[in-house]
């Protein structure tokens, strides 16, 4: 049926109860001559007549009978299935479904799914974590995060921040087995490789060298498709990694980690969050985006300034001379 069909069903409905095909229409936000013209087109598609009217008095037919008896209660259903949505809607409760990066995400996400369901228990998040680029569409995805560059399947973006490469080590390893001045000296140590979880490739060190962003294969120590395995064998001292600012930022502030060659880090990738129109949104999916923008955007939580890395690099490798 159209919407035609159904604001004229509205129109006739409302004629009935004021009594007034005038009185309906102004109930309506319409005029008079509207509001006749579309119970005439009503009329002709049913092909019968629904109302007996004058100028002065309206009185409904047989068929007019029977069809308003049909239609008070599928209008009153369509009513309140508008109200419950409307209702919904508006109410910070019920399925949140988000997509994200696998990839050192979790300390990211975790942090604003607690906050968030701490404000809101009534929400249900359905969370899914994933390195694959999925579609957002077939994902269902309220909101979704990417790392790398933006989506562009017409999707609302928001940058977030800048995701830094960092090569790190360990104050046991630098111990053990020193740190690389140049990033030539790397091949001679024990590095760890990241493995590409959707198709297994080994991903190559990316490096700054000015300013180019170059690629290094190394022969690997260890090997993982985990970043936070991977992570926890940098912080055992096992190897050196190239690690995210998301898995490195908080072991190099405690001191944890130190981060070798800090002229060749990288930042020229960044984390966006991405969803569908803001109008159209259910109130739990602007919360949450709005939680995410106050978090997140351009925080410095996961990203090390040039000032920062040096004086923590400096600090490691003096603490490797006193020894």
């Amino acid at each position: 049926m159209a919407i035609s069909d159904l604001r004229a069903i509205e129109t006739f409905m409302k004629a009935i109860e004021l009594g007034s095909i005038r009185r309906a229409a102004a109930a309506q936000g319409v005029s008079p001559q509207a509001a006749s013209q579309a119970l005439v087109a009503l009329e002709e598609r049913l092909g019968v007549r629904l109302l007996h009217r004058t100028t002065r008095s309206l009185a409904l037919t047989h068929e007019g009978q029977q069809f308003l008896e049909a239609a008070q209660p599928a209008l009153a259903a369509l009513t309140r299935a508008a109200d419950r949505v409307r209702t919904a809607k508006d109410e910070i409760a019920g399925p949140l479904r988000i997509v994200a990066p696998k990839y050192s995400f979790l300390p990211v996400l975790w942090p604003l799914i607690d906050e968030f369901c701490r404000r809101h228990p009534d929400v249900e998040p359905d969370v899914k974590l994933d390195d694959r680029i999925g579609n957002w569409v077939e994902d269902r995805a309220d909101v979704g995060f990417r790392i790398g560059h933006p989506p562009d399947d017409g999707v609302a973006v928001r940058r977030l921040f800048a995701m830094q490469l960092i090569v790190c080590a360990a104050p046991a390893y630098i111990a053990a087995h020193g740190a690389p001045n140049s990033i030539e000296q790397l091949a001679s140590h024990r590095c760890s490789v990241f493995r590409h979880p959707g198709s297994g490739r080994v991903l190559p060190w990316l490096l700054k060298v000015g300013d180019e962003v170059i690629s290094m294969d190394l022969p690997p120590a260890l090997s993982s498709n985990d970043a936070e395995l991977e992570t926890q064998a940098v912080l055992s001292g096992h190897v050196i990694g190239l690690l995210s600012g998301l898995s490195a930022a908080a072991p190099i502030r405690s001191g944890r980690l130190v981060p070798l060659l800090a002229h060749h880090v990288t930042d020229h990738m960044n984390v966006y969050v991405y969803y569908g129109s803001r109008e159209a949104q259910p109130s739990r999916v602007r919360a949450f985006i709005d939680l995410t923008v106050e978090r997140l955007a351009n925080a410095s939580t996961y990203v090390l300034d040039a000032q920062e890395l040096t004086a923590a690099e400096a600090k490691g490798r003096k603490k490797l001379h006193r020894r």
